[in-house]
C-alpha cells in the first residue's frame, strides 16, 4: 500500500508517495506554493487555512491518504544526545523522564517525548550508553495533527525533519565526520554526524528568504523577481555585472558563519577530528554558486543531498531534489 510523505515548509509544501521502507519505490512527486507562509498552525484560523490547502494538493495529485508520515520543524524541538550508564530496555524506560526533565527545556507536563538508544556498551564494559532524545511541547504536536483530522488523515507517523533527513542520507559508521544543513526558506538547521551517529542540532531562524530580502533592499526588485533572479543566477558574478552576487554575499556570508560556529562546536568536543564533508539539503541548497562560495569559506568538501540517487522515479523538472530530502526519508522509515 503507498505511503505519502509530507514536508511543510513556510515556501512550499513538499510531497513524496509511493512503496515505503528499506527499498522505496517513489510514484508522485509534488512542490506547491504554501499560500499560508507557515510551517505550524498558530491559531484556528491557520489550521483551516493550512488543511484547505493541503487537502487541495493532496486531491489535485491524486495522492493516498493512508500511512500518512509528516515532519516536524527542528526549530520547535529539543534532539539533545545523552550519555548515561548502562541500562537496560525496562531501566531506561523507568530513568528516561527524570533524564528529560535534566536535559530538555521544556516543563515535563507539557513534554511529548521519544528517545532512541544509539550505543549501548557490552555487557560488562562500564563506557557509558548514548541516547538521543526528542522532545516537542504536546500543545503544538496536537494542534498539527488535528490540521490532519480536518481532513479525515490519522497521520501514521511524526518525526523531526532533522532524524528524516538523516534517514535519506544513509549514513554509517564508515562515513566521514559530517556536517549536514537544511537550508529552508525561513530557517537553516544545522546537524552534525560523527561516526555515523547524531551528535547534535542547531536550528536558526534564517534561510533563503533572507537572500531574497537582501536582493530586494540593494538591487530594488520586487518579492517575486528578487525570489526569480536569486533562483537563477545566485552567486554567478557573471550576471548582471556581479551586482546579483554582491548583494547576495553578506547574507550569505552570515549563514556560512554560523556553519563555521558549528564546526568550532563540534572540534572543541572532538580536538582530535575535524568536520570533513557538508551535505546541504533543502530548497536554498540549489542556489547557483552556493557549493563553490561554501567550499572556499570551510576548506572542505561540499556535496548537494541528492535523494533520488538509484531510485528509478519519473521527477518532474521543476523539482528540486535537494528539497526532497526529508520527504524521502520519512518513505524509508519502516514501521
Amino acid at each position: 500500500m503507498p505511503a505519502l510523505a509530507l514536508d511543510i515548509g513556510t515556501y512550499s509544501i513538499k510531497a513524496l508517495s509511493g512503496k515505503p521502507g528499506k527499498s522505496v519505490t517513489v510514484e508522485k512527486v509534488a512542490e506547491v506554493f504554501n499560500t499560508t507562509g507557515l510551517a505550524l498552525p498558530t491559531d484556528d484560523a491557520s489550521m483551516d487555512k493550512m488543511a484547505a490547502l493541503i487537502d487541495a494538493v493532496i486531491n489535485d495529485y491524486n495522492l493516498p491518504r493512508s500511512d500518512v508520515r509528516l515532519a516536524l520543524p527542528e526549530s520547535v524541538v529539543s534532539s539533545k544526545v545523552i550519555e548515561i550508564p548502562p541500562l537496560s530496555d525496562a531501566e531506561l524506560a523507568s530513568a528516561i523522564n527524570w533524564q528529560a526533565e535534566q536535559h530538555i527545556p521544556i516543563p515535563p507536563e507539557e513534554l511529548s517525548l521519544e528517545y532512541q538508544v544509539l550505543f549501548r556498551p557490552q555487557k560488562n564494559d562500564k563506557t557509558p550508553m548514548r541516547v538521543l532524545l526528542v522532545g516537542a511541547r504536546k500543545q503544538m504536536i496536537e494542534r498539527f495533527v488535528a490540521v490532519f483530522h480536518a481532513i479525515g488523515i490519522e497521520p501514521s507517523l511524526v518525526e523531526t525533519q532533522g532524524i528524516a533527513l538523516m534517514r535519506s542520507l544513509q549514513f554509517d559508521r564508515t562515513d566521514p565526520n559530517t556536517l549536514v544543513v537544511n537550508l529552508g526558506a525561513s530557517s537553516m538547521d544545522i546537524l552534525m554526524v560523527y561516526a555515523g551517529e547524531f551528535q547534535f542540532a542547531i536550528s536558526h531562524m534564517n534561510g533563503g528568504q533572507l537572500l531574497t530580502r537582501a536582493l530586494e533592499q540593494s538591487v530594488g526588485l520586487d518579492a517575486q523577481q528578487a525570489e526569480q533572479y536569486k533562483r537563477t543566477y545566485g552567486l554567478d558574478e557573471s550576471q548582471f555585472q556581479g551586482k546579483l552576487s554582491a548583494a547576495l554575499l553578506p547574507a550569505v556570508n552570515m549563514l556560512v558563519s554560523e556553519l563555521k560556529k558549528s564546526v568550532q562546536f563540534f572540534v572543541n568536543q572532538h580536538p582530535q577530528e575535524t568536520v570533513q564533508r557538508v551535505v546541504l539539503a533543502g530548497g536554498t541548497a540549489a542556489l547557483p554558486g552556493l557549493v563553490q562560495h561554501v567550499t572556499k569559506e570551510l576548506g572542505t568538501e561540499v556535496l548537494v543531498a541528492a535523494p533520488f540517487t538509484g531510485i528509478e522515479a519519473n521527477i518532474p523538472e521543476n523539482i528540486n531534489h535537494a528539497s526532497m530530502a526529508i520527504c524521502m526519508g520519512l518513505l524509508m522509515r519502516e514501521l
